[in-house]
């Protein structure tokens, strides 16, 4: 994750927000915490990071921070203990056990304590209630490329929310997780040369062409609103990207998108970050810097500890897109296998898929 950024995304929407500057020691060892939690039940996680920057000959290396205790408290007293994942490669992940969720009204507060016995808390955050999604509309965007003759593609979604007039609402949209008809060409397969097949003839394989492929794409923007302009009204807005890869849009792709309120304080960080996208030059590019977040060392509140804890309500909305609602699609990727060498793939479709006419 270059330059330490919590967050990573491409194509945002504008946002008209004055520089951030973080004054940071060359080498510095930064923590930095990745934590969502929402009211929707699960398995929830935090994920604890600890890397160098600005300077040391291991920049841009990020260890995790295995050890420690972390729980989360909220204003009734109620704590709840997180467990570190025994899988390798989740080291310094922690994950509530059982269905946890936060509650509509109640503030919570994330706390650490590192191996060393170092003692960090998030401030308060307060979960909001959070409307519906009316809809999700599929839309195709062509995004040129410098010194490429076939432009990038993908699918931007835009939702119709219709914004409650009680409140200051704040909106922050993710993905969540996708599945999409996996076509191959098993007829095309050819083995690596071997001493039975020396000059690497193809072999095809008489199964299989179709399968489910199963992802989590990350999401590609910064999707944030406030309903300042919109408060009380039913509006229109950009919520999400899937870039075409050649293989998601071949047939049908599924998606299911997460809506969910956040506090103002909470909002203002993730306006610093997505400005930190949008003016590093293309949308592609990885952000340039770190942004404090609303996490403090009780000890030394001078530390810069980098992401943020965020609580909130959530509602999800599924789509469906098929190719022929695209305008503009990429060329077919090809795949020589039978699709169920693909990681993530499956001969079956999940239970709950609805086929699309």
């Amino acid at each position: 994750m270059n330059r330490n950024l919590l967050f990573l995304f491409l194509l945002v929407f504008s946002a008209c927000v004055d520089p951030y500057e973080v004054d940071l020691d060359e080498g510095k060892q930064l923590l930095t915490v990745e934590g969502l939690v929402t009211s929707l039940p699960g398995r929830q996680m935090i994920r604890l990071t600890r890397s160098d920057t600005y300077g040391s000959v291991f920049e841009g290396l990020i260890r995790p921070v295995s050890n420690a205790t972390v729980i989360i408290r909220d204003n009734l007293g109620k704590v709840t203990f997180l467990e570190e994942s025994t899988v390798e490669d989740e080291k310094g992940t922690y994950y509530t056990q059982g269905d946890f969720s936060v509650e509509v009204g109640k503030s919570y507060t994330l706390q650490i304590q590192t191996s060393d016995g170092t003692v960090y808390t998030s401030l308060p955050e307060k979960v909001e209630s959070v409307p519906e999604i009316n809809s999700l509309v599929p839309r195709t965007v062509r995004i040129p490329v410098e010194g490429e003759l076939t432009d990038r593609s993908g699918v931007q979604l835009v939702a119709e929310i219709s914004d409650p007039v009680e409140q200051n609402n704040f909106y922050y949209w993710k993905n969540g997780p996708s599945v999409y008809v996996l076509k191959t060409r098993p007829d095309l397969y050819t083995p690596r040369p071997s001493d039975t097949n020396p000059s690497r003839e193809p072999q095809p394989k008489d199964c299989c062409i179709t399968c489910y492929q199963s992802e989590y794409l990350a999401s590609a923007g910064v999707y944030i609103a406030q309903d300042d302009n919109f408060n009380g009204l039913t509006t229109q807005i950009p919520v999400a990207f899937i870039e075409d890869d050649g293989l998601r849009f071949i047939t049908t792709y599924r998606i299911d998108l997460r809506q969910i309120s956040i506090s103002q304080d909470a909002y203002r960080f993730l306006r610093l970050v997505k400005q930190q996208v949008e003016v590093s030059g293309s949308v592609f590019d990885p952000p340039p810097a770190s942004i404090k977040g609303n996490m403090i060392n009780l000890v030394n509140p001078e530390e810069t500890v980098l992401g943020y804890f965020i609580a909130g309500a959530e509602t999800v909305r599924r789509v469906y897109i098929n190719q022929d609602q695209l305008t503009y699609a990429q060329a077919e990727a090809i795949i020589p296998d039978d699709c169920r060498e693909v990681p993530g793939a499956a001969i079956d479709p999940p239970t709950d898929w609805v086929e699309q006419d």
